[in-house]
């Protein structure tokens, strides 16, 4: 175990390593001068067994001499092998990317799960499955690369094992597919993707930092090593244009969240998404109460017209999934939801599916008297929600649908719902959010007092002339909204659906003046931004870890070539002392006492060399 492990070509060859990395003479040429094998680094007995182990994981080669070590001046590997080092880190940055954008798109995972339903047929947590496994395929390629990384520290050639090789390429033809599937299908996300980066940016920068001051050590390595000026070009620049890269980002980097202290303003209010989903069923009275509860400012719904004329309260067309009509009307499960009178929807339950399906990951356990509770919810009336939201003084909006086409009051259904709020319920007017754009002028002249709120970007004439208050916009927009502009109009914000801690985050430097979330329960406990810094705090930190960086950078290319070419060029003058005295000596017909001494090292060798090739073919199993 005290000599390095050679390569097959060096056993064919007959060249001996040392123990100790000196330069040895192996055969006398023609010109009776001794071949010098040039020096490189040998490792120590301490470091085999990691060496050992590190090659098997990698490359599944767990005999001892099946094992390569590169000499100086060589590459890490061949042609093949860098071809597939450079997939599996190809493979390890897609990964990293979808990884990333997918634990950010956990905001809409119920949407992503609705979508999965609607076309699939059953309710699956489709994000929740995605996410573990884009965690798992992430994880098994850094191990890789982190093996590679420890082999190329320790001068080890590269070779990936076939099935290796084979995952990685699936796996990265995986996230390409992924990747292309979001942007086709999804392609709102990255604009989430985007919008996280004003939140995690600098603490991507950091990170990127200490990955690039770690990787200093094994491309200085390489870089001392090789001979050749192009490889030295091809390893150093990169490195460098991506180390300056990082250390000027900050410059272009740019979150609403890093101000000046007191500019902050006032916390967004809470609109609970059809109540509070996340702790009871949605659209049930026991969803808006809890909601109102946790303090939300206002309530948002979804409001259908059954075929009799009643107002009530589903967000989807069918009765399918938040309902028992599977089993209490199976030869009508499929029938849209407005299809139906009051006197069948009455007798629906709307609580035992939250149970059965958990709509949301990470659900908030609920107490006993809660879950016999929500197990005894029925479909909600829509004049009952606006009185109860009336009792507690909330704020209303909700998404009006017309109804299907053969339905009596499909023409009507505008008329219908704002008879209930003003006539029948007698809500106080200004606790209404109108959204709907639909005879919109009627709902003015009748009720002017409600709110007109509006779901798209108009300019402020526009905005003036149809008497709108309020803006109801996705938050996928907020990077392209003019909050000054709005705000000199006298026009307020609202951003649907914000449910993440981070987003929240952003909405509130942004300057937003109320988000509908599913997560009133969590949000209500948020006091300030999860990030928020001065200008002057975050320059500062900008400032300490480039130089930090740099000072260690330059630390470890100088130490690496002090040790690597320093050594390298005193083991060389070794050698032409060595070589010039063997000249001396085999001219004069002596030989030296260095030279006997080396001839009996070389003698031991292949005796040793001899004894284990006759130990590996009379005795294979021992063989490693």
């Amino acid at each position: 175990m005290g000599m390095d492990w050679m390569t097959h070509e060096e056993e064919d060859k007959g060249l001996v390593r040392p123990v100790d990395g000196a330069p040895i003479t192996t055969k006398t040429s023609r010109h009776g001068s001794a071949r010098v094998i040039p020096p490189y680094p040998v490792h120590q007995d301490s470091h085999q067994p990691f060496i050992f182990c590190l090659v098997g994981l990698y490359s599944c080669r767990w005999k001892k001499y099946s094992q390569k070590t590169a000499r100086p001046g060589q590459c890490c590997c061949g042609k093949d092998e860098c071809l597939f080092f450079t997939l599996l880190l190809l493979a390890f940055s897609l990964w990293f990317i979808f990884l990333y954008m997918w634990s950010e798109a956990k905001n809409d995972y119920h949407n992503f799960d609705g979508y999965a339903y609607g076309n699939l047929g059953f309710w699956f947590q489709w994000s929740t499955f995605v996410l573990f496994l884009a965690l798992f395929l992430f994880l098994y390629i850094l191990f890789l690369v982190v093996l590679a990384l420890c082999l190329l520290l320790e001068s080890q050639q590269l070779y990936l094992y076939k099935g290796h090789k084979a995952a990685v390429t699936v796996f990265l033809c995986l996230s390409i597919f992924g990747l292309g599937l979001i942007t086709l299908l999804w392609h709102k996300q990255w604009n989430t993707f985007y919008l996280s980066f004003q939140i995690t940016a600098p603490f991507f920068h950091l990170g990127a930092i200490f990955a690039m001051i770690i990787l200093a050590w094994p491309v200085s390595l390489h870089f001392f090593r090789m001979k050749s000026k192009v490889m030295k070009v091809l390893i150093l620049f990169p490195y460098l244009a991506i180390l300056l890269f990082l250390l000027f980002i900050p410059l272009g980097l740019y979150s609403p969240c890093i101000r000046e202290k007191g500019t902050l303003g006032p916390k967004p209010e809470l609109i609970g998404h059809r109540g509070a989903p996340m702790v009871a069923p949605e659209n049930t009275e026991m969803s808006f109460v809890k909601a109102i509860e946790h303090g939300a400012y206002g309530l948002e719904t979804d409001v259908t017209i059954s075929f009799d004329g009643i107002p009530f309260l589903m967000h989807d067309n069918t009765l399918k999934r938040t309902t028992n009509v599977r089993s209490l009307y199976p030869e009508f499960m499929n029938e849209e939801a407005a299809m139906f009178p009051w006197s069948h929807l009455e007798k629906l339950n709307s609580g035992r599916w939250f149970f059965e399906k958990r709509p949301f990951f990470g659900m908030p356990p609920l107490s006993h008297a809660d879950r016999q509770l929500a197990r005894r919810q029925k479909i909600y009336k829509f004049i009952d929600f606006v009185k109860l939201a009336d009792r507690h003084n909330k704020s209303i909006i909700f998404d009006l649908y017309r109804p299907p086409k053969y339905h009596p009051y499909r023409n009507s259904y505008v008329h219908l719902v704002e008879d209930v709020l003003r006539v029948q319920a007698k809500i106080k007017p200004h606790l209404v959010l109108w959204l709907t754009n639909t005879n919109r002028q009627y709902v003015q002249v009748h009720s002017p007092g409600f709110q007109q709120v509006s779901g798209h970007e108009f300019s402020i004439p526009e905005l003036k002339a149809k008497n709108i208050v309020k803006l109801n916009l996705d938050y996928r927009t907020l990077a392209s909204i003019d909050f000054q502009k709005y705000a000199e109009a006298n026009i307020t914000i609202n951003l649907w659906v914000v449910s993440e801690p981070w987003l929240f985050s952003l909405a509130w430097c942004y300057g937003v003046n109320s988000v509908t979330t599913d997560a009133v329960h969590s949000l209500k406990a948020l006091n300030q931004p999860y990030f928020l810094m001065t200008p002057h705090e975050y320059r500062t930190m900008w400032i300490i870890i480039d130089v930090v960086a740099i000072v260690l950078i330059c630390f470890i290319f100088g130490l690496l070539r002090w040790k690597v070419v320093g050594h390298f060029s005193c083991l060389s003058r070794r050698n032409k002392v060595h070589e010039r005295d063997s000249c001396s000596s085999l001219q004069r017909g002596e030989v030296s006492p260095q030279s006997s001494e080396s001839e009996s090292d070389m003698l031991s060798e292949g005796v040793r060399l001899i004894f284990h090739t006759l130990v590996e073919k009379v005795f294979p199993q021992l063989q490693g």
